[in-house]
């Protein structure tokens, strides 16, 4: 599909109705690869801890194509400036083979099995056999080309940026420098997590959802489903609709940060009369799954209250395309969308903590994290509504078009949760980046 299609399809003005076609139509898709993920965009591929030593590395994804996340050697004159993260398309200059298969390990160099062409961690190819044919006598059979260049058949190296142990690539040379990419809204709720602070690695939860990548985005960009989806949430007041809260956003409308505070649970008529997954007299067997303990960085200026602070319970960032970070009260994680065609991606969680939390803390969060993942007692709702959403997409083919007024058509922060704004945001600058 190209440029004028993508406008001239989109029947309605704005981008409070979302037609079907954006989330099945496989060419549309292919371009939106190209567009978004391979284009001027940064792509999360990682954590800094899960390669903490040289030769470290770890398989990840940017859109469809195969990356290695390494750690490489530094030079005792760079250390201080250059933390040693690469990251190298998994695919040999050579005759294109993806050649790593194992999802971690640590290497000294990277082998292609097919004709072990070899190359340095930082992607440079090392050597190759045969380059200087094999001898036979006083002949001399085969080999390279006489102005076979070594330096100019390493594999594809990916533009790196790292913040606070977030790792982000991208294959664009015109991509803005990482912090202007996310912008002065959205940095502050990345620097409450991260800043100053080393990361622990606790685990990883993966699935595959039958569904459009953009649903994943579009659900934690919409505070309005959580209270009504989700049992736990609104039975126990983890997301509800009478909460104070913020939506958050960057000035393009790709990245948002949806920002609440957990109540006590109980019964508000406004928001859990005739609410289906609201159940009043549920309890739980083990009450340490809501053992929530406040933290110091929880504490931010109140920007509605000059003077005063407020202590969010839940930030959910989208880093637009590919990045979900959850501060879920106690829980943390971040979750990696990973494209696999126009019907269906699979979802990365990595939960972590943090290096001067206590024991304790360590198992508070890995018992909150059974909220989240793919059987979390939140999280399987939504892979669930998610593949079920794109089944009616198909079963409409062109016709239909999903309705996000929720809060009026326009785009925008609010200082309230009943609103689709989020969604309508993404997809104003979706229209304008697939158009260009």
């Amino acid at each position: 599909m190209n440029a004028p299609e993508t406008l001239t399809r989109w029947s309605t003005p704005g981008s409070s109705r979302v037609p079907f076609w954006a989330y099945t139509d496989a060419q549309l898709y292919r371009r939106e690869l190209d567009r978004i993920f391979y284009g001027p965009h940064w792509c999360y591929v990682g954590l800094e801890v899960e390669v903490p030593n040289v030769g470290d590395y770890k398989l990840s994804w940017v859109g469809e194509r195969s990356v290695i996340l390494v750690r490489d050697r530094v030079a005792p004159k760079d250390r201080g400036t250059d933390t040693g993260i690469r990251v190298v398309e998994n695919r040999c200059a050579h005759r294109g083979v993806r050649f790593c298969q194992q999802p971690h390990g640590n290497a000294r160099s990277f082998v292609c099995p097919y004709h072990q062409w070899t190359y340095k961690l930082n992607g440079e190819l090392a050597g190759l056999p045969f380059k200087d044919g094999v001898k036979d006598g006083d002949c001399v059979n085969g080999g390279m080309p006489a102005d076979f260049d070594v330096k100019q058949h390493g594999l594809t190296k990916l533009r790196v940026a790292v913040l606070h142990g977030l790792v982000f690539a991208t294959f664009s040379e015109d991509a803005e420098p990482l912090e202007q990419y996310f912008g002065p809204n959205v940095m502050p709720w990345l620097d409450r997590i991260f800043k100053g602070r080393q990361l622990t690695l606790l685990g990883y939860n993966r699935q595959r959802i039958p569904g459009n990548w953009k649903l994943m985005m579009e659900n934690i960009k919409d505070p309005y489903h959580p209270g009504l989806l989700h049992t736990w949430f609104v039975t126990f007041g983890l997301w509800r609709a009478d909460q104070k809260s913020r939506m958050v956003m960057d000035e393009h409308g790709r990245h948002a940060v949806m920002i609440s505070r957990r109540n006590e649970g109980g019964e508000n008529k406004t928001v859990t009369e005739g609410v289906t997954s609201f159940k009043q007299n549920m309890a739980l067997n083990d009450t340490r799954l809501l053992d929530v303990v406040p933290e110091p960085w929880w504490k931010v200026p109140d920007p509605s209250n000059p003077g005063s602070d407020i202590m969010p319970t839940v930030t959910m960032i989208t880093l637009f395309p590919s990045l979900i970070i959850q501060q879920q009260v106690n829980s943390l994680s971040t979750r990696h969308i990973v494209p696999r065609g126009e019907g269906e991606f699979d979802f990365v969680w990595t939960h972590f903590g943090f290096a001067d939390d206590s024991e304790e803390m360590t198992r508070r969060r890995l018992r909150q994290a059974n909220l989240f993942g793919p059987a979390g007692f939140v999280s399987a709702d939504d892979g669930e509504v998610i593949e079920f959403s794109q089944q009616g997409f198909a079963q409409w083919g062109e016709d239909g078009e999903t309705l996000c007024e929720l809060g009026g058509t326009g785009t925008g922060g609010t200082e309230h949760m009943v609103t689709e704004t989020l969604i309508r945001s993404m997809y104003a600058y979706w229209k304008k980046v697939m158009a260009e």
